[in-house]
């Protein structure tokens, strides 16, 4: 038997950016703040342009049309989980199975396949 649980989801309602921060009003009334160098395009963008978001999907994410940028309240509530912070290097998906190098010495247990006269 399955069970549905509805998931009380947080929303953007209001959005702001100074020179340095992304500033982020929620349904629930917490403001979450993010610095600029979380987003590049924010960062390089002008005031202007920064200034000149939507919500989308309801509240759920924030677009900016003329840098094409679009940031989750997923995301910024759990940055670790959807974004790569500066000076933090990749981290293996994990699902994902390890790269292996091929050795370059050969493994004595194998013998190679004796070849056939080609007739």
């Amino acid at each position: 038997m399955s069970t549905l649980v509805e998931k009380d989801e947080t929303l953007a309602v209001d959005v702001s950016c100074s020179s340095d921060a992304l500033s982020v009003t929620l349904s629930d009334g917490r403001v979450v703040s993010a610095p600029l160098v979380w987003f590049p395009r924010l960062a390089g963008a002008s005031a202007r342009e920064r200034s000149d978001w939507e919500l989308i999907g309801g509240g759920i994410g924030i677009h900016w049309e003329a840098i094409d940028e679009d940031i989750s309240v997923a995301g910024l509530l759990r940055p670790g989980n959807f974004m790569r912070l500066p000076d933090e290097a990749p981290r293996p998906a994990s699902r994902a199975r390890p790269i292996r190098k091929k050795s370059r010495t050969p493994d004595p247990a194998r013998r190679p396949r004796a070849s056939r006269p080609v007739r």
